[in-house]
C-alpha cells in the first residue's frame, strides 16, 4: 500500500476500502450492473452506508437515492459512497455538502463542500466544480481529494490527483496538469502575495481512488501508465522529486 500523510485525520478513515463489507457492497455493486442497472431497477445509488447521515435534513436510509439538488451530512464515525452519473464520491465522517444540478437529474454540475472532506472521481465532462470555502476547482474527468479545515479559519485543501482542474480563490487562478497528486491550499489571508499555494499530499490514499475509479469503470493515471511517482504533491509521475516532466505536470498560472 502507498503511504499518506495524515493531518488531522485518522489511518481508520483512511483505510475505509479494507473493510469486508465495504468490499463486499461495492463487488456487488459492479456485479449488479452498476448505475445503469440501479437506474434500471429503480435501486439505490448508495454503494455503502456505514453510521449515521442525512438526506435534506432527514436521516438517510440505505434505500434511498440520492440526486443532483441534495444536500448530504455525514455524522462522527460514519462513511458513505454513492455514484451519480459518471462520477464516484465516498463522503468522510462530519461532512456537509451540496450536489447540485446539471443538465440533468442524472449529472452534477457543481459540489458544494461546506465542511468536512470528499474523495471523487469524475468521468470526461466539462462544465463541473467543485466549491470550497476559499477555493474553486473546474473539472474535467480527474480524480481528487478536497477537505476544509474548520480549524483554519475553513482553510480549503485540494488535491489534483490526476487530470487536468482549473483552479481559483479571489481571482487568483491556475490551471494544474498533473499525473500524480498535485495539491494547494486555498488561502484564507493571502500568503507572500498568493491565494493559492503548494502543499503536500495528506488525508487520502491511491487505493481510495482505484476503489471508486472501479465503481465507474475508470482506472487512475497510475494504473494505466503501470507506475507510480512521489507523493510530495508536486503532481509527477518520475520516480524521484524534481524530475520534472512539464507535459506531464505544471502548475500554470493564468494571467
Amino acid at each position: 500500500m502507498t503511504q499518506h500523510q495524515l493531518q488531522g485525520r485518522s489511518e481508520k478513515e483512511i483505510l475505509w476500502f479494507q473493510r469486508r463489507d465495504t468490499l463486499k457492497a461495492a463487488a456487488a455493486w459492479v456485479a449488479m450492473g452498476g448505475l445503469p442497472a440501479a437506474m434500471a431497477q429503480q435501486r439505490s445509488n448508495i454503494v455503502e452506508l456505514r453510521g449515521d447521515a442525512l438526506l435534506n435534513g432527514n436521516r438517510l436510509q440505505t434505500g434511498q437515492t440520492i440526486m443532483t439538488g441534495d444536500q448530504i451530512q455525514t455524522g462522527p464515525g460514519s462513511n458513505l459512497m454513492f455514484v451519480i452519473g459518471n462520477s464516484a464520491f465516498q463522503v468522510r465522517e462530519n461532512s456537509m455538502m451540496k450536489v447540485e444540478r446539471g443538465s440533468s437529474l442524472n449529472a452534477v454540475s457543481l459540489l458544494r463542500l461546506l465542511t468536512g472532506a470528499v474523495v471523487s472521481v469524475w468521468g470526461k465532462g466539462g462544465n463541473r466544480s467543485i466549491v470550497l470555502p476559499t477555493l474553486t476547482a473546474g473539472i474535467r474527468g480527474t480524480g481528487v481529494y478536497a477537505e476544509v479545515f474548520a480549524n483554519q479559519d475553513n482553510r480549503s485543501y485540494f488535491c489534483n490527483c490526476y487530470g487536468t482542474v482549473d483552479m481559483e480563490s479571489s481571482g487568483e487562478k491556475t490551471v494544474s496538469q498533473a499525473s500524480y497528486h498535485q495539491s494547494f491550499w486555498g488561502e484564507v489571508e493571502p500568503k507572500n502575495g498568493r491565494r493559492l499555494t503548494p502543499a503536500n499530499a495528506i488525508n487520502h490514499s491511491d487505493e481510495e481512488l482505484e476503489f471508486l475509479a472501479g465503481l465507474i469503470n475508470q482506472q487512475t493515471a497510475w494504473q494505466i501508465a503501470g507506475k507510480k511517482g512521489v507523493k510530495d504533491g508536486r503532481g509527477y509521475m518520475d520516480e524521484q522529486p524534481g524530475q520534472a516532466h512539464p507535459a506531464q505536470s505544471t502548475r500554470m498560472p493564468v494571467r
